[in-house]
């Protein structure tokens, strides 16, 4: 496997015990749950299992109580060794929302259960089809009766939502034009999926097995105990987890990048045509060595992110960046592996095709390139709004 890791990598011991995880999940097995569009319960179990999963929980509610850069590692090396992390990465950056504002009694009674693998936060309910990334703008109503608050409204691209027992749930609180500001008025929910009655859950099948959903709230309580932080200021409380959340995302299309170069090359040295390697040949040399380069450079950006971000400092802008550099070295990459294979990529015998499909996600989710773009230009360069 292509690793580089330095040696001195604080990292290194957990990557190679992730690795050693994943040899026991062989692409055969990515294949067939790719066939049937399943998900992938043995390997999530494994993780959780393994204490993966938990690895951003502090200790004291019995996680490993590890570092960003340390989450990172592992879901690089999950997605460099073939498999797919997507299946359960929101539980390492959802779980934040509780961990930063939630109650006393929310983190004790929520984040020892996910810890221990007894319960799944994987569900994260934020889009709308009619609102899409303006989130400010979704219509999702919780209007508080007595003790509950009663949900209306509808969610999409919400996935795992079938294979979760809570989701993180913004809604409205206080409606749009009742306001003084586009921010105000959204609130943060920890739902329990599985008490909640008016909950309809329906699958959208995709390009990529991703276990997607759209969710209908149809008059669904809420406990009011189950709000986290104050009324009305939901947004703010998505917004400071959307930073670990980047650099996360970014650290998969690392390892994807990772396993197009490494099965790109191993191709190039085998497949011999008219005598010889193809891989001898500088037309196919360039492509590879090139994904190589851009590669490295989106995980310098990476880097530079979740130190910046475990500093406790100001990393909007370079996690926005890590996110946008990642996805498109990792799409790079997948494009240059397909044309490395020729016919063979398309074939999923080679896993190339699955990949490929896989990694095409992460230029539009969870913010699409060009919004990143927007927010570069506003924030960093300071030229006039857009939107």
């Amino acid at each position: 496997m292509l690793t580089l890791t330095d040696e001195r990598d604080s990292t290194a011991d957990i990557r190679a015990a992730v690795r050693a995880l994943c040899a026991n999940y062989p692409s055969e097995y990515w294949r067939e749950l790719d066939r049937e569009r399943a998900y992938p319960t043995e390997f999530v179990t494994a993780l959780t299992e393994s204490g993966f999963l938990a690895a951003l929980i502090p200790e004291e509610f019995g996680g490993s109580g590890l570092a960003l850069s340390a989450a990172a590692a592992i879901l690089e090396e999950i997605h460099a060794s073939g498999c797919n992390g997507a299946a359960c990465h929101a539980q390492m950056y959802t779980m934040g929302t509780i961990l930063r504002h939630g109650s006393a009694e929310q983190k004790a009674r929520y984040l020892p259960a996910i810890a221990r693998g007894e319960l799944r936060l994987q569900a994260f309910g934020v889009t709308e089809p009619t609102s899409g990334t303006d989130t400010l703008s979704l219509r999702t109503m919780a209007v508080r009766t007595g003790d509950h608050y009663v949900v209306n409204g509808q969610k999409i691209w919400t996935s795992r939502a079938e294979h979760s027992d809570l989701m993180v749930l913004l809604a409205r609180t206080t409606p749009r034009e009742q306001v003084r500001r586009r921010t105000e008025g959204l609130s943060v929910f920890l739902l329990d999926m599985r008490k909640a009655e008016g909950l309809t859950i329906r699958p959208i099948r995709t390009m990529m097995n991703h276990a997607t959903t759209e969710v209908f709230f149809d008059d669904v309580r809420v406990p009011a105990e189950n709000l986290i932080g104050e009324e009305g200021r939901g947004f703010s409380y998505i917004l400071s987890g959307m930073n670990a959340e980047r650099i996360l995302i970014a650290a998969e299309c690392i390892g994807d990048a990772k396993w197009f170069i490494e099965k790109a090359s191993d191709y190039a040295r085998e497949r011999v045509l008219f005598g010889r390697p193809i891989g001898q040949n500088q037309g196919v040399q360039f492509p590879i060595a090139q994904a190589y380069a851009q590669m490295r450079a989106a995980e310098l950006m990476v880097h530079e992110a979740a130190a910046l971000y475990e500093a406790g400092r100001d990393c909007g802008a370079e996690a926005n960046m890590a996110k946008l550099l990642a996805a498109d070295a990792s799409w790079a990459a997948a494009d240059m592996c397909v044309q490395t294979h020729g016919g063979f990529g398309f074939a999923e015998d080679f896993d190339v095709e699955r990949k490929f499909r896989e990694t095409r996600l992460y230029q539009v989710a969870p913010i699409s390139t060009n919004l990143i773009l927007s927010y570069l230009a506003e924030r960093v360069l300071d030229l006039p709004r857009s939107y």
